[in-house]
């Protein structure tokens, strides 16, 4: 928990800096040429692998992008073949207008389609499952999904689909930069229908 907090406190000391006007244009400029083919031009991807990224919190968005960058010659944070290439020549500077510029969007929510998953991702979300050591997912991610921010990602309306890669990644090592491996912890401990259902959950949240 103090490394957590730890890295909050980072988070929101690097996100303290004002982005400059130029730098907002130029980040416009990057997410219309490079990243709107997988997050589109208004960070509302209509891919269900690629995440939503408008209206995310700027800390998170620029603490993503940095942990894809390999840093004193040691592997990324967090590792994709495709993020890793699109990062590799975007400056600190970069990184900071681009996670400014997604966070100023407007988010397009997706929706959940599964009721049956739904109600069972309702109960886990709001109580977790006490038999199993699950903390509910409203501790961090707020009753509304709405998140924290420079702490927890806001995850309402958010693809089911890319939530529950991600938990899963979690779960099985392939993805590892939570702080103090909050995430792994927890879905080290759910199952996958469990995993599935908090996802749909979380995509039809408002």
């Amino acid at each position: 928990m103090i490394r957590a907090l730890m890295w909050a406190a980072g988070a929101a000391a690097l996100s303290a800096a004002p982005v400059h006007a130029q730098d907002l244009a130029k980040a416009q400029n990057t997410a219309n040429q490079v990243c709107a083919s997988c997050h589109a031009a208004d960070g509302n991807s209509t891919a269900p692998a690629n995440p939503k990224i408008a209206g995310q919190f700027p800390e998170y968005l620029h603490k993503q992008l940095a942990d894809f960058k390999p840093q004193g010659g040691k592997k990324p944070a967090r590792e994709s073949p495709i993020m890793m290439g699109m990062v590799a020549n975007l400056s600190d500077a970069d990184m900071k207008g681009l996670a400014a510029f997604y966070a100023g969007q407007k988010l397009k929510p997706a929706a959940a389609a599964d009721k049956n998953l739904a109600t069972l991702g309702q109960k886990l979300w709001r109580g977790g499952n006490t038999a199993t050591g699950v903390p509910a997912c409203a501790g961090c991610h707020g009753p509304a999904g709405a998140g924290m921010p420079a702490q927890f990602p806001r995850l309402a309306g958010q693809y089911a689909e890319y939530v529950a890669a991600q938990l899963k990644a979690f779960k099985e090592g392939g993805r590892a930069n939570d702080p103090n491996g909050m995430m792994r912890g927890v879905t080290a401990r759910m199952t996958e229908r469990e995993i599935r259902a908090v996802a749909e959950y979380a995509a039809g949240l408002r």
